[in-house]
């Protein structure tokens, strides 16, 4: 598996600075708590626990997310109309915070994400099932209905690999604050039946991947 202090960033280049698309006080003053406390973090399960309570702060409150990086994607690369809308990201591209949307029926690929952090729902319902990669097929190792306000941590490989439906009438919000520049990282989906593994980058809807940066991310899984 990959290194969780490289942060998924390998074959990515530097950005020129840290890249606020959601440029507000708000959003700056959370990335600076976070980034405070991932520096007094020994490791990243530590750096997840003194993440936990901002970020339960950040799902509650109604006033930070602009309608625009709540709204479905038709021509997405995840298909089904599913949006993932870049709010931040480090200029080092260990960081990004962006928001995942998925419309009412639509399911996401069974991907991985290659970074430690956090995933919470801020709109609508979801229903989510987690993976465990073992011989050949996936096994389904549980699934759970999660509401607004639900958040949970990833620590790859553990409970890694996964895929969401929206089981509400309302579209579904998701909030992901993870250790890589998530959308331009080459990731991988997963056949169901086979397990079989195939490189996978989900892009953002509003910000750009360069097109040559390379699959280290994805073939060191």
């Amino acid at each position: 598996m990959c290194d969780l202090d490289d942060h998924g960033a390998a074959g990515l280049e530097r950005l020129p600075d840290d890249e606020y698309v959601l440029d507000t006080p708000f959003v700056r003053d959370f990335v600076a708590d976070v980034e405070r406390q991932i520096v007094l973090a020994a490791t990243p399960a530590e750096a997840c626990a003194s993440l936990r309570p901002a970020f339960a702060d950040l799902l509650a409150r109604r006033d930070w997310l602009p309608e625009e990086y709540q709204r479905d994607v038709p021509d997405s690369g995840m298909g089904g109309g599913i949006g993932q809308w870049l709010l931040y990201r480090s200029a080092d591209r260990s960081l990004s915070l962006f928001s995942l949307v998925v419309p009412p029926g639509s399911k996401t690929p069974i991907h991985d994400h290659l970074a430690w952090g956090l995933i919470g729902l801020y709109r609508g319902n979801q229903d989510e099932e987690i993976y465990h990669r073992g011989e050949g097929a996936l096994e389904l190792a549980r699934r759970r209905p999660l509401v607004p306000g639900d958040h949970y941590v990833l620590l790859p490989p553990t409970d890694d690999v996964h895929c969401v439906r929206t089981t509400s009438e309302l579209t579904s919000v998701s909030i992901h604050l993870l250790a890589n520049d998530t959308g331009c990282v080459w990731r991988h989906t997963f056949d169901e039946q086979t397990g079989e593994a195939r490189p996978f980058r989900s892009g953002y809807a509003n910000a750009a991947c360069r097109p040559e940066e390379s699959l280290a991310t994805a073939e060191c899984a």
